[in-house]
């Protein structure tokens, strides 16, 4: 799969962002390291530390369903700037796999790429 399909995927996921506060929809598409691909959307909620990020919506579909290895994400959001993930989203990848590929993507269709562990070096771990 190529990084424009799996950045396709997770525009098409943005589709069923539930986002009444912030109006701005995030989807996210992760990549299994047998080639399985989840999505997820962002998904608000009035008490906003209740808020679930699409990346961690994808990656705890995958970890429901037996997956524990990923090779990439992609997120995909309209705005000006790179849609990046938070440092929530981060620690929760870093769980799995912390060498992964994270493409984010803006506005326009441009997206740069980055190393997990790049955007999160020091990770909290036992």
């Amino acid at each position: 799969m190529t990084d424009w399909e799996l950045m396709n995927i997770a525009k098409e996921a943005s589709k069923n962002a539930y986002i009444p506060y912030s109006h701005f929809a995030v989807g996210a598409a992760i990549e299994c390291k047998d080639g399985k691909v989840f999505t997820g959307c962002n998904v608000e909620n009035a008490a906003l530390g209740d808020t679930i990020c699409a990346e961690r919506t994808a990656c705890l579909k995958a970890v429901s369903e037996g997956y524990r290895e990923f090779v990439r994400i992609a997120i995909y959001g309209e705005g000006e700037n790179y849609c990046m993930p938070c440092g929530s989203c981060r620690q929760v990848l870093s769980e799995f796999s912390p060498e992964m590929e994270v493409l984010c993507a803006k506005a326009g269709g441009r997206y740069v790429s980055y190393r997990l562990d790049q955007l999160m070096p020091h990770t909290f771990n036992y």
